[in-house]
Order: structure tokens, then C-alpha cells, then sequence
């Protein structure tokens, strides 16, 4: 699985290059890479019961959430780094279904073309994971399924950081 996590994050970089969405140097940011393990195993009941029927709903939230993370992380993060569970702060809010609305309306703060052209992004970047995955030709509900499901979303949330922080103007270039 690791193969398969290394070759889709560098395949998903490389379209998030071409569509000018974050830059040639994936960035690093600890304290939001740090949330990884507890964010995950949060969302991961809810991402995988929806993930049958909502594949690209299921792999894009985790973008969305890195996302909002990120945004915290640069609004105000001594108040969110202590919140116990980041996940459920941001679902509970308005319910699973409606994660990308509050994360685009309420954290991320874009609204009309801006939310729309976000939602596009993050749709088409899960769509392509979805597809990576399914490639992957793995058993349904087999560890292999569920380990390279899980690589999905940690290459989700990778990308939904790097995302977030060239949106805000932070830039990833070679020292």
C-alpha cells in the first residue's frame, strides 16, 4: 500500500500543479500534519458507512476538513489545536451531508463562484482518487481495501492542506 499511497499523491500534486492550486513543492505545516491520526480515526465510521454509495463525497470531505484545519491553524491555532476532536466540531455543525457547505460558508468563508470553483476542485480530485482506488483492484471490505482507502484520505488531507495554505499566500519554494 505504500506504493499505491506514494504514486497517488504524486499523481493527485502533479493535476493540483496544473490546475495552479498549490505549488511545486508540497509544503509542510506539523501542527495541521499533526492532526492526521486523530482526525482520521474520528472520521473514518463516517467516511467508510458513506463510502459505497458516496465514494467521491467520502474521499473529498477529508479534503475539506484539511482544509479547515489549515484554516484554523492560521486564524487561531492556541484556541483549535486544544479542541478535542476537530472532526466532530466541524460535522456536528450541520450533519455529514452538509460538511462541504459549512467548511465553504462558515470556516472558509467563500461564497458564490469562489465556493463554486472550490467544490469543483475538491470533487475533481476525489474523483481521481476514487479511480486510483478502484484500480487498485482490491476485495471490498478485505484489510488491503480498507488500508488503501485510508492512504486515499491521508493524500486527501495532504493535498487539502497544501490547498488551504497557497490560498492564503503561503508559498512552498526551494531555499
Amino acid at each position: 500500500m505504500e506504493n499505491f499511497a506514494v504514486t497517488l499523491l504524486d499523481d493527485l500534486h502533479r493535476y493540483l500543479v496544473k490546475r495552479d492550486a498549490v505549488d511545486e513543492r508540497l509544503p509542510e505545516c506539523p501542527d495541521v500534519e499533526g492532526k492526521w491520526p486523530a482526525i482520521a480515526e474520528a472520521y473514518l465510521p463516517d467516511g467508510a458507512r458513506e463510502f459505497s454509495n458516496y465514494p467521491v463525497a467520502s474521499l473529498g470531505w477529508m479534503m475539506f476538513i484539511a482544509m479547515a484545519v489549515t484554516k484554523f491553524w492560521d486564524q487561531d491555532w492556541e484556541r483549535y489545536d486544544k479542541v478535542e476532536d476537530l472532526y466532530l466540531m466541524l460535522r456536528d455543525k450541520r450533519g455529514f451531508d452538509n460538511l462541504d457547505e459549512y467548511i465553504l460558508d462558515e470556516v472558509l468563508d467563500l461564497h458564490g463562484d469562489d465556493a463554486e470553483q472550490m467544490q469543483t476542485l475538491v470533487g475533481d480530485t476525489a474523483e481521481r482518487a476514487k479511480r486510483a482506488l478502484y484500480r487498485q483492484d482490491v476485495e471490498p471490505g478485505t484489510v488491503d481495501a480498507f488500508k488503501a482507502y485510508v492512504a486515499c484520505l491521508q493524500c486527501m488531507y495532504q493535498l487539502g492542506m497544501a490547498v488551504q495554505l497557497k490560498a492564503m499566500g503561503y508559498h512552498m519554494v526551494k531555499a
